[in-house]
């Protein structure tokens, strides 16, 4: 989630809804887009979900990983609750304080609130920053992607890696998502910058950007940032996984 102050209870529709089904509940995720599409996108059980249930590449993925870890968007934790298993020191953030709740009473022992856009450590603080779950997406726009890499680049060890995931906005025949990305192009927006809010009973959460991008617009984003595609990791879907690399 991208809005840069603690979250509201009622503003925490992402944190209610992990909170729902970590207590029992079947929930799942409703997401609308501003130009009015709304899309019941998943079940919450996604974001509980063991290795053994994760697809190949996103198993592959996480092998990367490496020394200390900075989790941002971790969720209920899936990621850094295997990591932490695992014998990594893991940090997991997240705007939302449910969702940390949640990654508390499940066992992570390192967290906190906090937004992407406020990520701010010492230099040499991490040696993996973990983006996974199409988080690439919460850089939220082309200029706030480049000044948080070049932020990342400053806090994190010299063979640092980001692992990120994201997804292909252009590999669909749906109507209403090409239309959104031509309006999108139109405004000087990139065509993967879909504004959204989740929705959760009768509340409705905060608006903001959330980034979906081809590999190629991946590439161009991380240019002059001190970073690059180390290693591309393809499913049979529009999603992908990148390993991502000091460019030095």
């Amino acid at each position: 989630m991208t809005p840069t102050k603690p979250l509201a209870v009622e503003e925490d529709t992402y944190g209610q809804e992990i909170m729902a089904f970590h207590q029992g509940r079947k929930v799942s995720e409703v997401v609308e887009r501003d130009d009015g599409y709304i899309e019941d996108s998943m079940s919450l059980s996604t974001y509980f979900s063991n290795y053994d249930d994760w697809a190949p590449k996103e198993q592959q993925a996480i092998s990367f990983v490496q020394g200390r870890v900075l989790d941002i968007g971790c969720g209920a934790g899936r990621h850094a609750l295997y990591l932490q298993k695992q014998g990594f020191t893991v940090l997991g953030i997240d705007i939302s304080p449910l969702a940390i709740e949640v990654c508390r009473q499940k066992g992570l022992k390192n967290t906190e609130v906090t937004s992407i856009e406020d990520v701010a450590f010492p230099p040499d603080s991490f040696d993996t920053i973990l983006m996974m779950g199409n988080n690439f997406g919460l850089f939220g726009n082309f200029e706030k992607a480049r000044k948080l890499l070049n932020r990342f680049y400053t806090m994190t060890s010299e063979e640092a890696l980001i692992i990120a995931s994201s997804r292909d906005p252009y590999q669909t025949e749906n109507s209403a998502h090409l239309q959104y990305h031509a309006h999108n192009k139109k405004n000087g927006r990139m065509g993967g910058q879909v504004r959204i809010r989740i929705r959760f009973g009768e509340n409705i959460g905060r608006w903001f950007d959330y980034l979906l991008v081809s590999q190629a617009e991946m590439k161009e984003i991380l240019s002059d940032t001190g970073w690059k595609v180390k290693q591309l990791l393809e499913t049979e879907n529009p999603d992908y996984f990148a390993i991502i690399e000091k460019a030095s």
